[in-house]
């Protein structure tokens, strides 16, 4: 019997659903930066072509899939897919798969995701790339912790995760 691998949403989050700007992050958070490899090291992870292309190689550890809808598309060091039930397939024999962006990736994800890791940025910035709206009556919070700034990162955060409601 081989059981489909729990699909999840990692991402930062500010107050206003800004998750990027011209194919960036906007913020440097290195706690974040530290949950996101300890959390997806040994997986898959599976991102649009322009969430790839913002990176510009492969992470270490992980195998990434990437999302285009051009067929000659290349990407050296992943795996290239053309929509969101292939990058499913190619992940199936892992057990948990890594949902990493971009906002039109997230919003095909949303409805087949089993869990969202959220940092929330507790501040607003200005972006031109949104998370989409979270349903409250489609997700239970497991877990809420928050930080304080200190000297490494600037703004107040929290590291929340949710399990959809079955």
């Amino acid at each position: 019997m081989n059981k489909s691998p729990l699909i999840s949403i990692i991402v930062a989050i500010a107050h206003n659903n800004v998750i990027g700007n011209n194919n960036q992050l906007i913020w440097h958070l290195p706690a974040d930066l530290k949950r996101f490899k300890q959390i997806t090291t040994g997986h898959h992870i599976v991102m649009g072509r322009k969430t790839w292309e913002s990176i510009g190689k492969p992470l270490p550890g992980r195998i990434s899939v990437v999302i285009t809808r051009n067929a000659d598309y290349k990407a050296e060091g992943a795996i290239v897919v053309s929509d969101l039930h292939q990058a499913i397939q190619v992940a199936r024999a892992d057990t948990e798969i890594f949902i990493i962006g971009g906002g039109e990736i997230y919003k095909q994800f949303l409805p087949l995701v089993d869990k969202l890791l959220i940092t929330r940025v507790e501040t607003g910035f200005g972006g031109d790339t949104f998370f989409p709206e979270i349903k409250q009556n489609e997700w239970t919070l497991q877990s809420e912790t928050h930080f304080e700034p200190d000297e490494k990162n600037q703004w107040r955060y929290v590291f929340q995760e949710y399990h959809r409601i079955q």
